[in-house]
């Protein structure tokens, strides 16, 4: 079993956002979602009670479900102890090893032969106050994934989604679509869950695209750019990035780039950030 590193956060259920998914009805529309899983991987994140991980061990090859709560975990393991195509671990998402989890294993690579092994694909009911964080996350190791079926927030689900020129566009909605294709499958209201929460919940299916190399954008400079785009949503993208870039510079580039001063980062495509930060970093561009 991965080891996982030590970030636990206070196990009060207020802070673990503990919403548990209680519909079968719903809980079966979740797992449809991710497709046939029948010869695949499957990482789900937060299972809870289990309600989609007694779905999901019928299904999925090989399961895998991480959970925080060390009382949950005991008590998954102790139902699925028998299934052997599923793997309980107790961690944080956040402190996972996705290297050491998914990544090639010491001795079983041949000279020559690059062995690939096939996508993961995530599922989860991710807790509200780290969304944001989760996906990050998952973004970094995008290597890994297939595709993601997340059930969030529904005001985050909306952002996530949200296209440039929109209030809710921001810097997840970039980072979500520079990394994935967002489709939003269905709303649950707040009694599809045990406590109900005060919001309803949407179900978003990512499907991992990758966009940096088409948009000459490869390495990690262009998040750091987009972080410092939407820094400040009320000031302008000039005001935004004249905190790192020399004014000349950032004339030049926004000329270049047809962009003008005055406009605020969210009414910006994606290729029009790109095109930016090109023109701004020329060589990290292709780092």
């Amino acid at each position: 079993m991965p080891k996982v590193a030590s970030t636990r956060r206070p196990q009060s259920k207020p802070k673990l956002g503990q919403h548990f998914l209680a519909s079968e009805d719903y809980a079966a529309r979740v797992v449809d979602a991710l497709g046939d899983v029948s010869q695949r991987t499957v990482l789900e994140i937060g299972p809870g009670r289990g309600i989609l991980t007694s779905l999901l061990a019928k299904r999925a090859r090989r399961l895998i479900a991480v959970e925080l709560d060390r009382v949950l975990a005991a008590q998954l393991r102790l139902k699925f102890g028998m299934a052997r195509n599923v793997e309980v671990i107790e961690g944080d998402v956040l402190a996972i090893d996705f290297d050491s989890l998914f990544g090639p294993k010491p001795g079983l690579s041949q000279p020559g032969i690059e062995l690939k092994p096939q996508p993961v694909k995530v599922v989860g009911n991710l807790p509200y106050y780290i969304t944001s964080d989760i996906l990050l996350r998952l973004f970094k190791f995008s290597k890994y994934f297939d595709s993601l079926v997340i059930m969030v927030q529904r005001e985050v689900a909306d952002r996530i989604a949200a296209k440039p020129g929109g209030r809710d566009y921001g810097m997840l909605s970039a980072t979500a679509q520079l990394y994935a294709r967002v489709e939003n499958l269905f709303t649950l209201p707040p009694g599809a869950f045990v406590p109900p929460p005060k919001v309803h919940s949407t179900v978003l299916r990512l499907t991992i695209d990758p966009q940096r190399e088409k948009l000459g954008v490869a390495g990690d400079g262009f998040i750091d750019f987009l972080r410092l785009s939407f820094g400040q949503k009320r000031k302008t993208l000039w005001n935004n990035l004249k905190l790192k870039y020399d004014g000349l510079e950032l004339k030049r580039a926004l000329a270049e780039a047809e962009v003008k001063p005055t406009v605020r980062a969210e009414t910006l495509s994606l290729e029009k950030s790109a095109a930016i930060f090109r023109a701004l970093r020329p060589t990290q561009a292709e780092s």
